[in-house]
């Protein structure tokens, strides 16, 4: 079975995303993630910028992963140098071939152009390291040009050779025959590079992979300059599952590192972003979720299942959700609901979803128990009394809690790196030990302007056994949204635990 190499330039082409920085800790943690994910190289970065960048190349490459660590260089020797100090165990060089840059940027004849390279790939090796070469712009090279600088670099003793679509102008048709050509012209293996300014860098990877390429060049989440790179885990899940080709990739750690890129780059993951979005494997039609309660092939690739990459399969209320759906949402909280009233119910939520509202679990567990009767105060798990928070710029922002917790006061207190985020902190403490919960969404509206606003705030938090709840919190402290919005899905979540052990 063929299997193809991943290189991941997160490091390096991730952190040139416009507003996007790593400090040292952070690309330590990433670096070891990577790792763990099974990437086969990390592009750490370009030790020549700047000090504190050959520093974090110098870090990584000595941190004993087992990616291989490669840095990047222009072909200039102070350059190639710093990568070598550096300790990566590969060198990425590269220099324009394209008649725009060449004349725009390093004005230098194609002749000299070719000479440079050989000797920086000679350089290279007489100093017993690993290199690519890329051809920077090379999808706007003249085909010639390109055939012959590769060739040029392969009898130099290159060990891999770089095929960047530098501008994102590639095409998957064209691309595949770039591919296919320098294959049957090189014996070297071939890597691309691809950049996503027409929403191509995914097509273009995959059809370079079919023409022959052994290696891809990608970032977690797709970032990167300007529209950004190749995505690993929409490239990694293409081939595993459409093509059937391997990589060394633990694909269920995806999700997980998805979610470690987007937490330090500060970008956020659209919910409909193909493979780890947090609509990948939800379904609010009630045709679609009907069929995926009965077999998650009938409306999902069937190739891939959520658990693969780290995910979990949602069936999630809205206007649009059918019958089965409800039933089987409400059955799992341990509601029992007749036909009867399970039309009112869906009534209700389908009216909400007419106005506009997302419809949390808080929404249709509320309504369940109007049309029910079901669920008292005094049935509440926690029951909050006072929330004293703490904030300043000489104060650590702390909240204090007094709550009755399943019958017994309790009083605790946290910190956090602001005001709402210790008040939340708090409440997982007031959950304690028997209730691990994490947040994995938090999302703040206003609904009215001024300083005094009206916000809305939606949640969704996690048990430890996997279970989710989404509610939501509305007031003009948003403080106190917030925590209305936790405590209303913990006490749901206790209470759907609570059930679950009497049945």
């Amino acid at each position: 079975m063929r299997t193809v190499s991943v290189f991941d330039t997160t490091l390096r082409d991730g952190e040139q995303t416009p507003g996007v920085a790593f400090p040292l800790n952070y690309k330590i943690q990433i670096a070891k993630q990577l790792d763990k994910l099974g990437v086969d190289v990390i592009e750490a970065g370009f030790p020549a910028a700047s000090k504190g960048e050959f520093e974090a190349v110098k870090t990584i490459a000595n941190l004993g992963l087992s990616s291989k660590i490669c840095a990047l260089a222009r072909i200039v020797k102070y350059d190639i140098d710093a990568a070598l100090d550096s300790e990566a165990d590969m060198v990425h060089i590269f220099i324009s071939t394209s008649k725009i840059q060449i004349e725009h940027t390093i004005q230098k004849s194609r002749e000299e152009i070719v000479r440079l390279a050989v000797d920086a790939v000679e350089y290279i090796k007489d100093h017993g390291r690993i290199c690519m070469f890329s051809a920077m712009d090379a999808t706007r090279t003249e085909i010639d040009y390109l055939k012959q600088i590769y060739k040029a670099v392969e009898d130099a003793g290159v060990d891999i050779i770089n095929v960047p679509d530098t501008v994102g102008v590639a095409t998957p048709f064209k691309f595949y025959d770039l591919i296919k050509e320098l294959r049957e012209h090189l014996n070297v293996p071939i890597d691309v590079h691809c950049h996503n300014d027409f929403g191509l860098a995914v097509a273009n990877t995959y059809a370079a992979v079919l023409a022959g390429a052994d290696e891809v060049q990608v970032t977690v989440n797709g970032i990167g300059e300007r529209a950004g790179n190749a995505a690993l885990e929409e490239v990694v899940m293409t081939l595993h599952g459409l093509e059937g080709i391997k990589t060394n990739i633990k694909t269920e750690y995806l999700v997980e590192t998805s979610k470690l890129i987007e937490r330090f780059s500060g970008i956020k993951v659209p919910p409909n972003k193909p493979i780890v979005g947090a609509n990948a494997f939800s379904h609010e039609s009630g045709i679609h979720a009907h069929g995926v309660l009965k077999d998650a092939r009938t409306f999902e690739p069937g190739v891939i299942t959520p658990e693969m990459v780290g995910h979990k399969r949602r069936i999630v209320i809205g206007k649009h959700a059918g019958r089965h759906q409800i039933k089987k949402i409400l059955e799992d909280a341990g509601y029992q609901v007749d036909e009867e009233r399970l039309t009112k119910i869906m009534e209700k939520v389908k009216e909400l979803g007419d106005k506009g509202k997302k419809v949390t679990d808080l929404d249709l567990f509320a309504i369940a128990e109007v049309v029910l009767g079901e669920l008292k105060k005094e049935e509440k798990a926690i029951l909050v009394d006072e929330v004293t928070v703490l904030t300043g710029n000489r104060i650590t922002p702390t909240a204090v809690i007094n709550a009755e917790v399943e019958g017994k006061k309790k009083v605790t207190s946290a910190i956090g790196v602001g005001p709402v985020d210790a008040a939340l902190n708090a409440v997982k403490e007031l959950a304690g030990e028997s209730m691990r919960i994490k947040l994995t969404e938090f999302r703040m509206d206003a609904i009215t302007g001024g300083s005094d606003a009206l916000a809305e705030v939606y949640v969704t938090v996690e048990d430890d056994e996997g279970n989710s709840f989404t509610a939501r919190g509305a007031g003009a402290d948003i403080v106190m949204a917030s925590i209305e919005a936790v405590i209303h899905a913990v006490n749901y979540l206790m209470l759907m635990k609570k059930k679950k052990k009497h049945d």
